[in-house]
């Protein structure tokens, strides 16, 4: 018994200096804590007097452990065990019975995670167990004791697992444990000679099956953790963001400032920006200051406006002589939030001017397939004309063309193509 408590002691010794030098970047990624219930039969081996025995295993005995894992391979727990012992029925035994309880606290080996076992199996598992505690056992029947020994136990055990799910696990479990200074037999109606004190007085088995239940608020518990898997999470985890860092610093209007710091997703393509991706626009007159010297060529200010229209030019010359117009976006078909005057100048026209008509003329940029562009200045017409039936004008009085690409600016010059990506008007 000295040997094996020394080696049970070199066992403890083993495992705090494993759980020491264990990763400790690993400690927080599982759950630690768990719950053991079971319960099973039982197989006293020795001594009994003359005339008791029990041939086989037979019920009843149950425990309830609390297990903590120092890290994914070593563990320690303490288990309150219960046995009933008492004569097999119908074996011809003599009737006895006794009461058996013990604590134990032991270290647990995950030989699963030792072995590697996540290479081929999530969900079998091996625990092997081994410690030392305290007994009492007391006498029922045929003798009635007051007294009850009061022993030392050495225990020994294999743990199989089938894991449920995160939180539960089936397993069974063979144990071994040894009783030192036990004084009478099992029944106890006779006292142990020591002369012929057997190595196995008071040895006990206990087969059991029962349920872990894990605790904690990670996802697995050490039982289970593979480093593999660990890192695959992490891996997974990075990529994620990953993701999110390349969705972040996508720049939809290609104004040098990503979507997630752009408060002005939609800024016209070529005009200089503030680092919050809105337009410059000092006078504050809702037209980029690039390209609103290129615009005053092509579009009518309001001084000039009034000036014209005091030298006798009236709407119906600025709508049908170009200087109005609405203006687009490369490759859109939603007139620019500004050119929603020009729109409004031709609705006040013939809402005043019943009988007029107007032809809309839609326009692209060279750039891209000839044919594309065509039917995209087509759609830009219609895209004027349904805002102007929506706004009250009948759509009798007003056809549509589409007129392609207008070669009248530099092909290569970005601002001057914002100027022919537009639809005119000619009054009928």
């Amino acid at each position: 018994m000295k040997k094996i408590t020394l080696s049970l002691l070199l066992v403890f010794a083993g495992i705090n200096l494993n759980a020491q030098e264990e990763n400790q970047e690993t400690f927080g990624q599982y759950n630690q804590w768990s719950i053991e219930l079971s319960g099973g039969l039982h197989k006293p081996v020795s001594s009994f007097a003359d005339g008791y025995f029990i041939t086989g295993a037979s019920p009843f005995q149950g425990s309830l452990g609390v297990r903590y894992m120092l890290n994914d391979k070593f563990g320690i727990r303490t288990s309150f065990g219960y046995n009933n012992i008492d004569e097999d029925n119908g074996e011809g035994s003599l009737p006895f019975e006794a009461t058996y309880l013990r604590g134990t606290l032991e270290g647990v080996v995950n030989v699963g995670n030792v072995l590697d076992f996540s290479d081929w199996t999530n969900t079998f598992g091996l625990l092997i167990h081994a410690g030392a505690g305290y007994s009492n056992l007391n006498y029922k029947a045929p003798i009635d004791s007051d007294e009850s020994e009061h022993l030392a136990n050495i225990s020994f055990g294999i743990t199989p697992q089938v894991k449920i799910s995160d939180r539960i696990a089936f397993n069974v479990d063979v144990s071994m444990i040894g009783n030192i200074g036990l004084q009478r037999t099992w029944d106890g109606t006779a006292p142990i000679v020591e002369a012929n004190r057997k190595f196995d007085d008071g040895l006990l088995y206990n087969f059991s099956a029962g349920f872990t239940v894990y605790l904690g608020k990670n996802k697995t518990h050490a039982d289970w953790y593979s480093e593999d898997d660990d890192r695959q999470l992490k891996i997974d985890e990075l990529e994620e963001r990953l993701a999110k860092i390349e969705t972040d610093l996508i720049d939809t209007d290609q104004d040098g400032v990503p979507d997630y710091l752009d408060r002005e997703s939609n800024t016209m393509s070529g005009v200089a920006v503030n680092t919050k991706g809105i337009a410059i626009d000092k006078n504050e007159n809702g037209i980029p200051d690039e390209i609103e010297s290129s615009l005053d060529n092509r579009y009518v200010n309001e001084s000039d406006y009034i000036k014209n229209t005091a030298g006798g030019i009236n709407v119906k010359d600025l709508l049908d002589k170009g200087y109005v117009n609405v203006y687009f976006r490369f490759n859109s078909t939603t007139p620019e939030t500004y050119s929603l005057e020009a729109i409004n100048y031709l609705i006040k026209y013939m809402q005043e001017n019943p009988s007029a008509h107007a032809e809309l003329i839609g326009y692209a940029d060279e750039i891209g397939n000839e044919n594309y562009n065509k039917n995209l200045s087509e759609q830009r017409a219609n895209r004027v004309k349904e805002i102007l039936v929506a706004s009250g004008i009948s759509a009798g009085r007003l056809t549509v063309t589409g007129n392609g690409e207008d070669a009248s600016v530099e092909k290569d010059s970005a601002l001057a193509r914002q100027l022919v990506r537009r639809v005119t008007f000619r009054l009928k």
